[in-house]
């Protein structure tokens, strides 16, 4: 029987999603995943909101072509949840088009609507 305390399959697929809808460059369906306070880190450290990350994928300055997931890993308590995604991600980023082992640690919270990010910190892996 699960404990749905600590089941971390509902927050794992919130976070597959959001993958998937920047494949898709579905701004819509990654907005919904997104918490309106969210932030994302970039591998340079700049930290970028929730709207302008958005905004650059509308305008194809972030493109990401594909990714392959590499490991997930997960911790939940109640209505938080900590997990940290390794993907092979090919990406055109400010028009440079590169291939980089992305590690995403991602903070996502339960709202009535299911699980958001809250924020994203990236980092590369070897």
């Amino acid at each position: 029987m699960k404990n749905f305390e600590t089941d971390t399959g509902p927050a794992e697929a919130a976070f597959r999603s959001v993958y998937q809808a920047m494949l898709a460059a579905d701004t819509a369906a990654l907005g919904a995943l997104l918490d309106a306070g969210f932030t994302l880190t970039h591998i340079t450290g700049v930290v970028q909101p929730r709207g302008d990350w958005l905004a650059d994928i509308d305008a194809r300055r972030m493109v990401y072509h594909s990714a392959q997931e590499v490991s997930l890993s997960t911790s939940r308590s109640g209505e938080t949840a900590t997990l940290v995604a390794r993907h092979a991600v090919d990406a055109t980023i400010y028009g440079g088009r590169g291939r980089w082992n992305l590690q995403l640690a991602a903070d996502l919270v339960r709202r009535n609507r299911g699980w958001v990010v809250t924020k994203m910190v990236a980092q590369t892996f070897r």
